[in-house]
């Protein structure tokens, strides 16, 4: 039984192999759509597959920059501005499905030879990263992974938290957690998964159950197909 009070594993080597291993599982999705649907809806509201992809190459090159200020003590910002990341992903997500995989391959290669130069002593360095968030260099890796693993969801083409790595739905279950700690607008619940786990936020009440995958899927996603119990209303974590 787990009850991750603390923060979770960050072991940001950890992460960048899981960041490899979940990157190709996007590739090989986005590489089999239809390229006539790159303008269907995606999971995220507003969004079609196109910004999905677009948003999942482009964080790539953010958190390259953010990787790059610590190796070399540079202080870019993440995003030259929230309206330039959001012009960028309008821009790019009407673009023919081949030349969205060619970016997402590219992007993702910048990133991966980028943040392989991240050394133990430089995880500890703090960093600004978007909406005046403080970093540490070493989370990162993390940031990668969650963002690959919950637009693939996103991306709606049949791929689930049910094939994600149970290590990896266990970190992105205890950093949403950690989140959700942090947000006022969090109401009170218990979570309970069926691989053991428990995690109680305010005085644990409803009881919320599922397998880590169902309750991952319903606290990030508003899907709660898999779950159990009266479901409190969760606040967006963005």
């Amino acid at each position: 039984m787990t009850d991750p009070t603390t923060t979770p594993n960050m072991d940001f080597r950890t992460h960048l192999v899981a960041v490899d291993r979940h990157t190709e599982l996007l590739l090989a999705t986005a590489r089999s759509l239809d390229p006539g649907s790159i303008g269907d809806p995606s999971l995220c509201p507003g969004w079609t597959r196109g910004h999905v992809l677009t948003h999942i190459a482009r964080n790539a090159d953010a958190l390259l920059r953010l990787v790059t200020n610590a190796v070399t003590g540079s202080s870019e910002p993440m995003y030259d501005s929230p309206d330039a990341r959001d012009a960028d992903i309008e821009a790019g997500a009407g673009r023919p499905l081949a030349e969205q995989v060619t970016d997402l391959e590219a992007s993702a290669a910048r990133f991966a030879a980028a943040s392989a130069g991240l050394t133990e002593e430089m995880s500890t360095v703090p960093l600004l990263a978007r909406n005046n968030t403080k970093v540490k260099a070493g989370y990162l890796p993390f940031m990668r992974m969650r963002e690959v693993v919950l637009h693939h969801i996103d991306l709606d083409a049949g791929f689930s938290f049910a094939e994600v790595d149970d290590e990896v739905l266990l970190a992105l279950l205890q950093d949403t957690i950690r989140r959700l700690r942090h947000n006022p607008e969090t109401p009170s619940m218990s979570i309970r998964t069926n691989e053991g786990d428990v995690w109680s936020i305010g005085d644990g009440r409803p009881i919320v159950s599922g397998t880590r995958a169902a309750v991952l899927a319903w606290l990030t996603r508003g899907d709660a197909a898999g779950v159990e119990g009266t479901l409190p209303t969760i606040p967006s974590l963005g």
